[in-house]
């Protein structure tokens, strides 16, 4: 058994970056990074996808093996491809593994992986035990209360993994049949926590100190973890941190340095994925960017058509005027 969990000590502040698909490439984990956050995720890759070193995954796997306070999120079904994927990256660095068992999304637990091995349970625990047994970094478990309300074995699952070497676990407050409906269930996920030693951290719909606070209150969690909170907002952990834990606040960037924050933004992504490539994947930042900024729709149209990157920059300061931020503390 790896014992790493053991010794393993909760990074501070307790509050994440979530792993989302398509969205928390490395530019934008390191944008939040820069702001203040007391560890990121990686997107989730595929296991054996990235050991056989397709190249789709393979971009999406520049995981930032060694960039600290960042744990590198691996799927899959199979313990060997787990075990394989799990000895790549800590071979290349990287600090904290995490599996995933919570992703919804129909294209991954058709196959078998992500939410859907809360439908078997000892099977789960094989790959658990795989990842776990491969390395010597912590390896932490992110998922949800259940399949669905008639498979609610958050705990069950999160017992049997502490058992097994992992030395977290993160719980989304939905079940996967819920996928994003609803609101998270912040008091389910107290059963987790009563069900072991380890840190237990609340994730699902915590936008802000005051969802944070009601999160950690309701669950019991030692942390929280945000994810769609942060999209145009890549300040948000770093407010929530000074709220919570008292970390020095967050420059929240304004006027010319809110559009500047931008368009270094944009130009990483460009540089990360190439142009082509990059001004696509920039398009859903650059509206939630918008969206905080209150854009005029005229402006935002002509920012999420234009295929000229000069031309997107040049129009990016005059798109972003109107953001006012609210620096007022959450009770």
């Amino acid at each position: 058994m790896n014992l790493t969990a053991t010794s393993w000590v909760l990074p501070t502040p307790p509050v994440a970056l979530a792993p989302l698909a398509g969205i928390t490439d490395l530019p934008f984990r390191q944008l939040v990074a820069r702001f203040g956050a007391g560890w990121v995720v990686s997107e989730m890759v595929a296991s054996q996808d990235m050991v056989q070193a397709k190249p789709s995954v393979r971009d999406r796997a520049e995981l930032g093996f060694d960039q600290r306070a960042t744990a590198v999120q691996v799927a899959g079904r199979d313990a060997h491809w787990m075990a394989e994927a799990a000895r790549m990256v800590a071979d290349n660095g990287a600090a904290v593994i995490d599996i995933n068992m919570g992703c919804p999304a129909k294209k991954v637990t058709g196959g078998l992986s992500g939410s859907a091995l809360l439908r078997t349970p000892d099977h789960a625990l094989r790959l658990i035990e795989a990842v776990v047994n491969a390395v010597d970094v912590p390896v932490t478990l992110k998922t949800r209360l259940g399949w669905d309300d008639t498979c609610l074995n958050a705990a069950d699952v999160a017992r049997r993994a502490e058992g097994a070497g992992i030395a977290l676990v993160t719980i989304h407050g939905r079940t996967r049949c819920q996928f994003y409906k609803g609101s998270a269930d912040w008091a389910a996920i107290r059963a987790v926590r009563d069900a072991v030693t380890i840190p237990v951290i609340a994730n699902g719909d915590i936008v802000d100190a005051a969802t944070a606070r009601s999160a950690l209150a309701q669950s019991g969690a030692a942390g929280v973890m945000i994810g769609r909170g942060a999209q145009g907002r890549p300040w948000l952990l770093a407010q929530v941190c000074a709220d919570l834990y008292g970390t020095p606040a967050p420059q929240v960037p304004v006027g010319h340095a809110f559009s500047s924050m931008v368009a270094t933004h944009y130009e990483a992504m460009l540089a990360f994925y190439g142009k082509t490539l990059g001004a696509r994947v920039a398009r859903k930042h650059l509206g939630w960017y918008m969206d905080t900024a209150t854009a005029p729709t005229t402006l935002r149209q002509a920012v999420l058509t234009a295929t000229d990157p000069a031309y997107v920059l040049a129009l990016l300061p005059d798109a972003l005027a109107g953001f006012a931020p609210d620096l007022r503390t959450a009770a």
